[in-house]
């Protein structure tokens, strides 16, 4: 069945139906779909533009398919051209003609808006947990290890001493934006657009601000052509969504290196782990990889909300259909990374002796000892090329910073004197660091505590 077959004389050809049908996608919008027609049945019957009595048997007859479908007892016609074409005939072959006067008063195009309004609201909110839950885990994690030494990098080269803990949190704030732009998109989108109609809103005495209330928007939408050609919550769910993934590949990325033997800073829980058919001794981080990849289909999804949406004259067209498909696919991928990764990091086990090995190697303390130098007069680019020079002649001795001789420092320069040893320890090294936002323990130990606060509220 078709909702616009009046106007044809022809039936429409198997390939265009198979063409044009959604219900393949939208199907799973039939919550939404019942729940925006009921509030749009109670609308039509308190306005008195249908009777009460007949408002009452079309919600009846609603809440009668959505038990059905929920139980399983009954299943889509996928024959239908879309979720909204079979909850209609479905409720006109159960109540009879009162349910044709459900449409009253409403176009497939703000039906559509609202729907999809509706489920991403929900799915934006799940996404709120979701990520609080990453977050949590993350800030519990940095208050464990606030004070575990380790190299922090540049360029995938070690650069100073940082902690553990230092680390996590960098990635609890990524995702702490996260949580932002989704709780903004969240107030953005909350605008109903049932009312609008096929573009121009209705001669009927509709009240927009009833299904609004029903519906839990804050308000209708001003405007009855932005009402129902608007999809830019979908683009800007989809724009979060691949944000998160950036967080989420980044953090996979450094996740897979320090599994790896030449870092071997974590080990992964075997849950989380996967082997090779051939080679036994192998352990992959393949979560983590396949976190990493998903990104860029998530990323492909927002290219095509984007692209889909950039020509489009107002108000409605049949491209902006290519909107479920692209959302609904960013959506179940980015919640079965989060699903799959918080429970990752959560079991890792950290050797924090190879973090702090990795720490004593590579000079990462040499502007420590330069600030060192700059602390007692001297010009910090003077203090900079001595220690330039230090770092030179300990590679040509085969040792490092702390165990280099005081006659080899005083050789490059006078002023040093036995205290430039503690200076370089790595311990006093990322202790002092204590500026704000900073690595040293009782910082972290505060930020983190600051994050469970922040997200527990």
């Amino acid at each position: 069945m078709q909702l616009w077959q009046g106007r044809f004389k022809k039936s429409l050809s198997k390939t265009t139906n198979d063409f044009n049908s959604s219900i393949s996608f939208d199907s799973r919008m039939f919550k939404e779909d019942i729940e925006g027609s009921i509030a749009h049945a109670t609308m039509l019957g308190e306005t008195g533009i249908i009777k009460k009595e007949e408002s009452l048997h079309i919600i009846e007859g609603l809440n009668g398919i959505l038990s059905d479908l929920l139980s399983g007892k009954l299943q889509f016609d996928m024959e239908c051209e879309d979720i909204h074409t079979f909850i209609e005939g479905e409720l006109t072959k159960r109540i009879g003609d009162d349910g044709k006067r459900l449409h009253t008063a409403r176009s497939r195009n703000d039906q559509v808006a609202v729907d999809i309004k509706l489920y991403l609201r929900r799915e934006v909110e799940e996404f709120i947990l979701l990520l609080k839950d990453l977050i949590k885990v993350i800030a519990s994690k940095a208050g464990e290890y606030y004070d575990t030494v380790m190299p922090g990098y540049t360029h995938l080269q070690r650069a100073q001493p940082i902690t553990f803990g230092h680390h996590l949190l960098a990635y609890g704030e990524m995702f702490l934006r996260d949580l932002s732009r989704l709780q903004d998109c969240r107030k953005r989108m909350n605008v109903n657009p049932l009312g609008s109609c096929a573009l121009a809103g209705t001669t009927y005495p509709i009240d927009r601000n009833i299904t609004s209330e029903l519906l839990g928007f804050d308000c209708p939408t001003n405007n009855s052509l932005d009402g129902v050609s608007d999809r830019d919550f979908c683009l800007e769910i989809a724009s979060d969504l691949s944000i998160i993934m950036v967080h989420l590949s980044r953090f996979s990325e450094e996740m897979i290196m320090w599994c790896s033997w030449e870092f071997k800073f974590v080990e992964l829980d075997d849950a989380f782990s996967t082997g090779s058919s051939i080679m036994p001794q192998k352990k992959n981080p393949d979560i983590a990889e396949l976190v990493r990849g998903k990104s860029g289909r998530v990323f492909g999804d927002t290219m095509t909300l984007l692209t889909a949406m950039k020509g489009i004259a107002l108000a409605y067209n049949k491209d902006m259909q290519e909107d479920k498909e692209a959302i609904f696919d960013a959506v179940d991928s980015v919640k079965m990374c989060l699903i799959s990764f918080t429970p990752m990091l959560d079991t890792m086990t950290v050797l924090k002796g190879n973090m702090r090995k990795a720490a004593a190697g590579g000079f990462i303390n040499a502007t420590d000892c330069a600030d060192y130098l700059t602390k007692k007069g001297v010009p910090f680019r003077d203090a900079y090329k001595a220690t330039g020079a230090l770092v030179a002649r300990c590679i040509d001795l085969g040792t490092d910073l702390e165990n280099l001789s005081m006659e080899e420092y005083k050789a490059v320069h006078p002023v040093f004197d036995e205290g430039v040893y503690e200076a370089i320890n790595l311990e006093k090294c990322v202790s002092d660091r204590t500026s704000f936002g900073g690595p040293a323990p009782q910082n972290v130990k505060v930020q983190a505590e600051m994050m469970l606060k922040k997200v527990e509220e």
